[in-house]
């Protein structure tokens, strides 16, 4: 078996954070209203670390696509035309813990804030230079192959 490349650390770690999220008492409820997909409408968008990126890109090729769709109308570019989410399952963090009233609002910061700081060593390990407006991210993860090593930003 090949060894795991600093990549895929960087995902498995990405996606345990997901996990730790996951078990955590928090009162989140996603309905799936697509709402808070409207980032126009809601003036609000999730912003991705490179390694929350990646991972939705990962998952949103598992699901056959490799392109995000031009949105005009200020929607999340992975919002479907029957309004779900192509790669729910990977969705990112923000997603998980977003404003959407009818999920139980935003969740404290107090709550998740180790989540988030563990989300931006993986973006520092991986060279990322912070967290980036979703559709911004995911075209630039979707552009990187999967194998191809991240560029290391200077020091």
């Amino acid at each position: 078996m090949p060894p795991i490349t600093a990549r895929e650390e960087a995902l498995a770690e990405v996606r345990a954070v997901y996990l730790m999220l996951a078990e955590r008492p928090l009162d989140r409820n996603c309905v799936g209203r697509a709402g808070c997909c409207h980032f126009r409408q809601t003036g609000k968008t999730p912003h991705l670390t490179q390694g929350e990126a990646l991972e939705l890109a990962r998952g949103l090729r598992a699901a056959g696509r490799t392109r995000l769709p031009e949105r005009a109308d200020g929607a999340c570019p992975l919002l479907g035309p029957d309004l779900r989410c192509m790669a729910y399952a990977a969705r990112p963090f923000g997603c998980r813990t977003h404003f959407c009233a009818a999920a139980g609002g935003a969740a404290a910061r107090r709550d998740v804030l180790d989540l988030i700081r563990r989300l931006e060593t993986v973006d520092e390990r991986l060279g990322g230079d912070g967290a980036k407006p979703l559709p911004q991210a995911l075209r630039e993860a979707l552009a990187d192959a999967p194998g191809k090593p991240q560029s290391r930003r200077p020091h």
